[in-house]
């Protein structure tokens, strides 16, 4: 339960009505992903996509160990309201670990959603602390307090670790590519998801798109514009610069607005496949454009 001050006694019902409805859209958020079909390269109901180690099913089990840890963050955002935000990422630590512990005892072993952990913990905390410092909620603001609680960890985890003999796969993508990648984003507040897929997602739905369909399509604009480590791990930069022209000329042809444009992604999820490429960071971007797009229906504010 979160504590909520100055609130009459009986806010605990609405307090933990609102935890747990933001939680299980965060957990609706990683089955939209991976349920979505067809993702260039990626997991789907269709295909393994460029995985060898990870099928659908993992994803599944995976989300639902996640779930039961996502009010913990929006609970800890609530309890260190009163905190510097600079000091709200120590706390979140333990929690995400615990939770990526539940998630590979889960997949045995499998990495299906450690960038989801990062990010949805992140975002789920700051709505805890707006909620509890009576804010409105909005993606723009919950992004904004996301990126205070990360301030500073571009530098201190990829950019001055000189001396780590073992560099974690981030560190070494950023010395050779200056890609700054789920850190970067964070601390940038999510400009991709707010300025560009968020905007986008929105639209397509507001023209009548198909929700599906409008989902894919942001999946696009994702794969254009997106650094993706993931991307770039498997093919370095000449496998990320071909990842993002092909996505964009997809764009140019006008996206995917009909079914009958799905084609065009099962092309590009062949050729993926041929190329060993796996979009996984556009896939936690997208989870996290769903979960805001959800968010924004509603008004949580005092």
């Amino acid at each position: 339960m979160m504590p909520i001050t100055q609130q009459p006694s009986d806010s605990t019902a609405t307090d933990e009505h609102f935890v747990a409805h933001c939680s299980e859209l965060a957990y609706r958020a990683m089955l939209a992903e991976v349920n979505l079909t067809p993702k260039p390269g990626l997991v789907d109901r269709n295909n393994c996509g460029a995985h060898k180690d990870m099928a659908l099913e993992d994803f599944h089990r995976s989300a639902l160990a996640i779930r039961q840890w996502l009010p913990r963050f929006i609970e800890f955002g609530a309890s260190s309201a009163n905190l510097a935000e600079s000091d709200v990422l120590t706390g979140l630590r333990p929690i995400g670990i615990a939770c990526e512990t539940d998630m590979f005892r889960a997949t045995v072993g499998v990495n299906t959603h450690k960038g989801s952990i990062f990010s949805l913990g992140l975002l789920c905390a700051a709505i805890g602390r707006l909620h509890q410092r009576k804010s409105a909620i909005t993606p723009e603001l919950i992004c904004n307090t996301a990126a205070a609680f990360c301030r500073g960890l571009t530098e201190r985890e990829l950019r001055n670790n000189h001396n780590n003999q073992q560099k974690t796969a981030g560190q070494r993508l950023y010395r050779q590519l200056g890609l700054t990648g789920a850190r970067g984003e964070a601390e940038a507040g999510y400009p991709l998801v707010i300025q560009l897929a968020l905007p986008h997602y929105q639209a397509r739905l507001a023209q009548g798109t198909d929700p599906e369909l409008a989902l894919l399509d942001t999946l696009l604009v994702l794969m254009a514009h997106n650094g993706d480590t993931n991307v770039a791990s498997r093919g370095g930069q000449s496998g990320l610069s071909w990842l993002q022209q092909r996505a964009k000329a997809l764009l140019r042809q006008g996206g995917i607005r009909q079914p009958s444009d799905l084609k065009h992604l099962h092309d590009f999820d062949q050729e993926c496949i041929q190329r060993n490429l796996s979009a996984g960071g556009c896939a936690d971007l997208l989870i996290i454009t769903w979960f805001l797009a959800q968010i924004s229906h509603f008004n949580y504010s005092h």
